[in-house]
């Protein structure tokens, strides 16, 4: 198959090219690099089924072409983590409406079937855990700039499961619950990076809050196995699925197993969210994932553990 991913450069896009690739497909990338890295892929360049555009999903006429000539598109092009959102707001937004309603459409037109990757965020400040796919979302004031993304990623949604309801469009939505991995960059607030590069420089590790909030952290290796398996599973199409891990650990314990694992000497220091984000910054406390409905759909069960997450970043950060 001829398949087209946006932001394959970037973290997870690379891991999913990766795969792809390995499994006998031809696969094409489009990605601006606003949070994505050449490097992620440079290791792919010599494999003849492989090529890259670097443009944005904002480009209407690049996105056409490419998916004009592909058989299923993974969406993965999006304005992440906390610190862009709040550091580009409109272009953000842009990003991650504009540029999802141009794949559907094109998609659309050519009748290729789509990945949409939202994200946990969608949930909001709500505390009803685990987090089921058809749970209410509870969000906070308009002022606070990190919501704008879990507005966007849920008007994606609403858009995909519109196409897919009234044009027929084979779509497969997947919201993620942290992804972590090599390559993944501490750059925009991604917090297992950060820590494993702090404390292999013996730098401070620096929790935002009071640490007390809790995460569950998933390997992208388990993430995009999960994503290409929903993609090629009829019954999925039309839906959403929650992806991740449920094993659950405090912000304040991650530091402390960091330290320990990687044997370091950094302090730990605390920064409270209106320094480290914005003024009334809001977080949620806990965010863990029911995977129920993935694992009834293609019997998704993470295979990695969090100590194994820890290594494998260390790991590479290390080389």
């Amino acid at each position: 198959m001829n398949i087209f991913i946006t932001g394959g450069a970037g973290f997870i896009g690379s891991h999913l090219a990766e795969k792809l690739l390995k499994a006998g497909h031809t696969v094409s990338v489009l990605d601006n690099l606003s949070t994505g890295k050449l490097s992620n892929i440079s290791h792919l360049n010599d494999n003849p089924n492989f090529s890259y555009t670097i443009d944005s999903v904002l480009n209407r006429k690049i996105v056409e072409e490419h998916i004009r000539k592909s058989d299923q598109v993974y969406h993965l092009a999006a304005a992440v983590g906390v610190k862009y959102i709040i550091d580009n707001p409109l272009l953000s937004l842009q990003t991650n409406i504009t540029g999802t309603e141009n794949i559907l459409e094109s998609a659309n037109k050519y009748k290729v079937k789509v990945l949409i990757t939202s994200t946990s965020e969608i949930y909001g400040k709500s505390e009803n855990i685990p987090f089921k796919e058809e749970d209410d979302r509870l969000l906070g004031s308009t002022h606070i700039s990190r919501w704008s993304y879990s507005c966007a990623k849920a008007i994606d949604e609403f858009l995909a499961l519109a196409y897919y309801r009234e044009k027929k469009l084979p779509v497969v939505i997947v919201r993620c619950f942290n992804t972590v991995g090599p390559r993944q960059s501490g750059q925009y607030g991604m917090v297992i990076p950060k820590f494993v590069k702090e404390a292999l420089l013996n730098h401070p590790l620096t929790i935002y809050g009071d640490g007390k909030q809790s995460r569950c952290f998933a390997d992208v290796d388990d993430v995009s196995d999960g994503m290409i398996k929903l993609m090629n599973t009829k019954k999925a199409e039309g839906d959403i699925f929650n992806i991740g891990s449920t094993e659950e650990i405090t912000i304040e314990e991650l530091a402390q197993t960091v330290k320990k694992m990687t044997g370091s000497k950094s302090k730990i220091e605390y920064i409270k969210y209106d320094d480290a984000y914005e003024e009334g910054f809001e977080d949620m406390r806990r965010r863990m994932p029911d995977l129920g409905k993935i694992g009834q759909a293609i019997g998704y069960k993470p295979k990695y553990k969090l100590k194994d997450i820890l290594e494998r970043v260390i790991k590479y950060y290390e080389e």
